[in-house]
């Protein structure tokens, strides 16, 4: 065998040996396991905000924003806050313009089964001065949490267990029962979003004052999201209650009449 082409078969072995291991480097990191912490980040511009089908901000805008942690395990926690104004509206708060939701717990499958379960604590946090004298406790409030869901449908009950619920004087107990629906519109990235909720509330404000009887209500509502590749969620919904709405009077107006809301949100 002549020197040149053993030259050349040396040559081409080295050049084989070099693009086996450049080829065989991404498979190894390919190869690595998957880290089991997931972040995740929205905001949010609102024409107001909504919660349980009642105005939180006058009808005035809302800006939303949250940070959620997940563990491949299931276990997770989340921060989520907005700007309000009920709580000075009413006349019972000073510098109060902010609500901060804290909230963890636990998620998985039942099986093979396909239905979901979830079930956690959420913290409702209103930096603010209570108004000496205002017919309201602290409007801070602790609930606890449990939900079913299978495909687009979910159930969702939660339950006061503070000593009041929303400045509801003796509202330990108070709950919240709900059924939702999103329902996805074919590959258009349209959402179908439907709910029915009812909110029951337990103790009494006053001797022979049943916060049931004044409070208690349900609400409903009606709504279309499309979703785009990008994490930008576009939308608006239909709310309405069939509240007293004389008692829900803040700033001389029903903060439980029907309203309509749109928005706009990045999820990062």
């Amino acid at each position: 065998m002549n020197k040149k082409l053993i030259t050349l078969l040396v040559l081409g072995t080295l050049s084989n040996a070099a693009f086996a291991e450049e080829a065989a480097a991404p498979a190894a990191a390919a190869a690595e396991p998957a880290s089991p912490h997931t972040f995740s980040y929205n905001i949010g511009l609102y024409s107001q905000y909504i919660f349980r089908g009642l105005t939180q901000t006058g009808e005035e805008p809302a800006i939303q924003g949250g940070v959620d942690y997940s563990h491949a395990s299931g276990f997770y926690l989340g921060a989520w806050a907005s700007n309000i104004s009920w709580l000075e509206d009413g006349g019972v708060y000073d510098n109060s313009s902010l609500e901060l939701d804290i909230y963890g717990g636990y998620r998985n499958t039942i099986g093979e089964t396909g239905i979901g379960y979830d079930v956690g604590v959420l913290q409702y946090i209103y930096p603010g001065d209570r108004v000496p004298g205002a017919a309201i406790d602290d409007a801070e409030t602790t609930e606890l949490y449990g939900a079913l869901s299978w495909k687009w449908l979910q159930g969702k009950f939660s339950y006061v267990v503070s000593d009041d619920a929303w400045g509801t004087i003796d509202g330990q107990g108070t709950w919240y029962a709900e059924a939702n629906a999103n329902i996805p519109v074919g590959e258009t990235g349209f959402t179908v979003n439907l709910h029915v909720g009812r909110q029951e509330f337990d103790g009494e404000s006053a001797p022979g004052v049943s916060n049931d009887d004044l409070y208690t209500y349900t609400d409903w509502k009606l709504g279309v999201t499309k979703s785009f590749s990008n994490g930008v969620n576009v939308g608006g919904y239909y709310t309405d209650t069939n509240a007293k709405e004389a008692n829900w009077i803040y700033a001389g107006e029903s903060i439980a009449k029907e309203q309509f809301t749109v928005f706009v949100q990045k999820v990062f």
